[in-house]
């Protein structure tokens, strides 16, 4: 295979901070390259270099594309079209090279060669939401010069080749996430790409849709011959689509080598997380006795969304509350947070040496305790427009001098896990400038800065990549430690759980049914409650 893409010594700085190191790295015409790293590993930023429409400041290196070039028209292709008849008909395409770092941002060679890279990205579906899937297709035609009369058949073929007919007349606002990254893709290959970039394209997919997208992407590469970089939290999609792989940590690439062999390494990677026993657990923080909600359905007439649960938590403890979707879980976290008022029962919260009684408002009742309690939900929303200093200050309401500021959010930032060197670095940035796990450790801080007692975690894994997940881990287990934090964390995922967990609750059917160590409670879940648990967003 023809040599395409040529990496030398690329090093990229931000703020001081080296989030590439010196990466070499060859891609070949053709070559479907996987890359796997942990959050915040500098995945991301090398596809973004790579990709070409961003210019950097403190960057160095080489990035070279090798292409076949029209002199006339300026339509690039890959390399081993050298010698062909260029689609304008009016030149031959000629062996060219272009480096990315040289060339300025708006060079005619650079838009040239990026306008036949497509990419697709973890969150970013880039739709017009309020128009139907044919049309969102039928519009990058159009965009790019073909007629209305040729654009509805060639944008009909392109739906059934990512195995989306059956929802062209949708509208795009209203598809699942696996579905709108079909669409995506369905939009980019209407430019007839050269290289695509997919970063993390199914990162907030369960895996079974994640399987169907793997699939029609890899398809898709293969159909139209295009070269691909992808990253994913899946190794094994690494291992099924890529040709070879890369672990990047830290910004450097550590390995190389075949997709089984890099995802096997990888995996070994990811080890297990500790608790530390010796870890002061005090008496009971939380007591919840004979706790009932019961909503009224016209269709199904009375139904106990919780039915006579009753458990204790106690002081400094990492308590989950397990089960499938519709089991109770979130009723009762709400009914402790004084959001869900209870049929009947009892929730106290115990506040210095006085216990609070949370079905009461008002400031001398439950908004008493509230203050000292903090609840961070799966789909927790940072200030996109403001910095990371500003999310864990003035925008949640903390009025504090800069420099105190500053030291207190660090401090926090580490008791999540942050070091203090990435700590400082990341304080300047937008939340959209850092990685998935990194946003989630901020999340955590912005709970932990306002000094809670008691944390609430409502599904905080989601469906996050392994590496991820023990990045939340380690983060809820050292703010315990460094701030004797108690946790209540509501959860499907059993292997987080098991993880992380002193204690267990299991609910069924709005009831508690089991009580008890991790492993022991975890082992009683049914083959169908396990099945629904994996696949549950």
């Amino acid at each position: 295979m023809a040599l395409f893409i040529e990496v030398k010594n690329l090093t990229l700085e931000f703020d001081g901070v080296k989030v590439l190191k010196n990466i070499n790295l060859n891609i070949n015409e053709g070559e479907v390259l996987g890359i796997l790293g942990k959050s915040g590993s500098g995945k991301t930023v090398l596809m973004h270099v790579l990709r070409g429409v961003e210019e950097y400041e403190n960057i160095s290196g080489e990035v070279i594309y090798h292409l076949a070039r029209c002199k006339k028209c300026g339509h690039v292709e890959p390399p081993s079209k050298a010698g062909d008849k260029c689609s304008c008909g009016s030149d031959t395409l000629n062996p060219f090279e272009v480096d990315f770092i040289k060339l300025h941002l708006h060079d005619t060679i650079r838009r040239d060669v990026t306008k036949r890279i497509a990419i697709m990205l973890q969150r970013t579906f880039a739709l017009y939401g309020d128009d139907n899937v044919i049309t969102n297709v039928v519009n990058s035609l159009t965009e790019i010069g073909v007629s209305s009369e040729t654009a509805m058949s060639r944008a009909v073929e392109l739906l059934e080749n990512v195995q989306l007919s059956h929802r062209m007349l949708h509208v795009a606002r209203d598809l699942s996430g696996g579905e709108k990254q079909r669409v995506v893709l369905a939009r980019q290959l209407v430019r007839d790409p050269m290289f695509l970039i997919a970063d993390e394209p199914t990162g907030t997919l369960d895996p079974k849709t994640a399987q169907v997208v793997h699939d029609v992407i890899s398809k898709a590469v293969k159909d139209y011959n295009v070269t691909m970089v992808i990253t994913s939290h899946w190794p094994e999609v690494v291992e099924d689509i890529a040709d070879k792989a890369i672990i990047l940590d830290d910004g450097v690439i550590v390995s190389e080598g075949s997709p089984t062999d890099i995802a096997k390494e990888f995996m070994q990677l990811i080890d297990s997380v500790e608790k530390r026993t010796d870890v002061s657990i005090g008496d009971a923080i939380i007591k919840v006795e004979n706790l009932v909600k019961k909503y009224i359905s016209v269709s199904r007439g009375v139904v106990y969304a919780v039915d006579d649960v009753s458990f204790e938590v106690n002081e400094g403890e990492i308590f989950g509350l397990a089960g499938t979707s519709g089991a109770g879980k979130t009723t009762v976290s709400e009914s402790l947070m004084g959001i869900v008022q209870p049929t009947k029962g009892e929730v106290h919260v115990r506040i210095g040496e006085e216990w609070v009684d949370m079905k009461r408002p008002g400031p001398d009742h439950r908004g008493r305790a509230v203050k000292y309690m903090g609840i961070l939900h799966q789909e927790y929303g940072l200030y996109t427009h403001r910095t990371i200093i500003d999310n864990l200050t003035e925008s949640i309401g903390i009025d504090l001098p800069y420099e105190l500021a500053v030291r207190k959010a660090i401090n926090t930032l580490i008791a999540t896990g942050f070091n203090e060197e990435k700590a400082r670095s990341v304080l300047s940035k937008m939340s959209d400038g850092i990685s998935e796990g990194e946003r989630h450790r901020v999340a955590l801080a912005q709970i932990l800065i306002k000094e809670p007692k008691i944390i609430i975690m409502d599904e905080p894994t989601g469906t996050m990549d392994p590496f991820t997940k023990k990045e939340v881990t380690r983060s809820i287990l050292k703010s315990r430690e460094d701030m004797g934090n108690t946790f209540l964390i509501v959860s499907h995922d059993i292997d987080f759980l098991e993880d992380i967990c002193d204690r267990v609750a299991l609910m069924r059917d709005g009831k508690i049914v089991s009580i008890g160590a991790p492993n022991a409670v975890l082992s009683e879940l049914t083959d169908e409650e396990r099945i629904q648990a994996a696949v549950d967003p």
